[in-house]
């Protein structure tokens, strides 16, 4: 009998495990060549696994919501049809290590234990894993919630929970400490390249003071239970703004001449490409323009360290079918011109769609722009996507009556014009700076060349 091992593989440069969310096929069930066979969750972003064979599912190594590593084996798939399963071959450590997960938990319930929940009492996912080693260890919830988690929004991973058994019990409480211990230098923690939220100074974790009201329901009302990625998404907008102190600063453009040139060209664009040319690539390439001459903006704040970044990596905010929001992001897009900046965009936005970015799609970037003008909103004041410290909003385009001024005199005109909102981390961007940069990226807009080829 053939069997092909379905193994968990590489999503990401960072991502070493993930949780098994779905299973889209019951045993016994017939699997076609790439046909998604289950659903899994990594701290970045939820990805539908493809089968690699075709033939009956017989076996699943990984039931819902346990944590399988880069390389284990999660399912076997039978070539020859209705053929019975058997034991895989290669990797019987893969299957005892899940046994000894549930064995644990059972283990420390039996004995008395308490069950750890799936969220923290500030609100964070622990994942399965980390409450099996949690309760293998009798390590208890309070002690999760003081744990920094490097993970996305603070989340406590693997390696957190790791390293905070291997230096239990053996760190001196702050009152013991020397006063020596005043002058020390502070260690600053280099911002992780993965996009991770960064550890914030001053408390357990960046939720630790803050109390959330407990709001009652009335009668009548509909209680919906927060889906995974919306606590993610909840918890890295509180962080954010926890840790950086928001500033905005609004300016308007008029992009006529980007909007008669756009019209001109669209259709070209289209045939020659086959791609639809969108506002977005040219609000892009003029972010990107407008980065260059003011690189500061292109920064990380790590502790007391200003990490300037080399590439010039964009996110874009795009909106789910779902409601939620995901930033993939165009990477060194200083190196693409229009077309290329105009592919990634269209490429990017199909795949958040259709649920199908890797992890390192949304991994690495410098700078976010996000589109509030989709939703026909004139302007916005957007939450900076850490550990970025800057981010534009593009506001709806908007026929206005304007003066002209000519040679000839002023008179009252239609154009096509916007709100460009750029919100900075006031704690290495000032007022000049952070208004500088939208100033000259609206002027890049308004200066768009009419007769530029493409």
């Amino acid at each position: 009998m053939a069997q092909i091992e379905i193994r968990l593989p590489k999503m990401g440069e960072s991502v070493t495990e993930a949780t098994i969310t779905n299973w889209l096929k019951e045993v016994g069930d017939t699997v076609a060549m790439d046909e998604a066979l289950v659903e899994v969750a990594t701290d970045k972003v939820d990805n539908e696994l493809p089968s690699e064979a075709a033939g009956v599912l017989v076996q699943k190594l990984f039931e819902k919501d346990q944590v399988a590593q880069v390389g284990d084996v999660i399912a076997i798939i039978s070539t020859d049809g209705d053929a019975a399963p058997a034991a895989p071959k290669a990797e019987p450590a893969a299957v005892a290590a899940v046994a000894e997960t549930v064995a644990t938990a059972q283990a420390v319930v039996s004995n008395g234990g308490t069950a750890l929940d799936k969220n923290s009492g500030d609100g964070k996912f622990i994942s399965p894993l980390v409450r099996s080693i949690a309760q293998k260890e009798n390590i208890s919830m309070s002690e999760i919630d003081a744990i920094n988690g490097t993970g996305m929004g603070g989340r406590v991973t693997k390696k957190d929970i790791l390293s905070y058994i291997d230096t239990r019990g053996t760190e001196a409480p702050a009152t013991t400490a020397a006063p020596a211990a005043e002058t020390a230098k502070p260690v600053s923690t280099p911002a992780s390249s993965n996009g991770a939220a960064p550890a914030v100074s001053g408390g357990s974790s960046f939720l630790s003071n803050i109390k959330e009201p407990v709001v009652m329901p009335m009668a009548g009302d509909e209680i919906i239970e927060m889906d995974r990625m919306r606590k993610l998404i909840a918890e890295h907008m509180v962080m954010s703004k926890h840790v950086s102190p928001h500033v905005t600063s609004f300016v308007e453009a008029d992009v006529t001449n980007i909007v008669n040139w756009r019209n001109k060209m669209k259709k070209e664009f289209e045939k020659r490409e086959g791609e639809n040319l969108t506002f977005t690539p040219i609000f892009m390439e003029a972010v990107v323009k407008a980065i260059k001459d003011f690189p500061m903006i292109n920064v990380s704040l790590s502790g007391n360290q200003i990490i300037k970044r080399k590439d010039i990596n964009i996110g874009m905010a795009t909106a789910l079918p779902s409601g939620n929001l995901i930033v993939p992001v165009i990477k060194q897009a200083d190196r693409m011109n229009l077309t290329g900046i105009a592919k990634s965009v269209n490429e990017l936005a199909r795949n958040a769609r259709d649920n199908k970015l890797k992890p390192e799609d949304i991994q690495g970037g410098t700078y976010t722009v996000t589109n509030v003008g989709t939703f026909g909103n004139v302007m916005g004041t957007p939450i900076i996507n850490q550990p970025q410290v800057a981010i534009l909003a593009l506001g709806a385009i908007r026929k206005m009556p304007a003066v002209i001024e000519t040679p000839e005199g002023d008179f009252i005109g239609i154009r096509h014009k916007m709100f460009l909102s750029h919100s900075y981390d006031h704690r290495v961007v000032d007022g000049s700076l952070g208004g500088q940069f939208v100033r000259r990226v609206a002027d890049y807009l308004e200066q768009f060349d009419v007769n530029r080829e493409i």
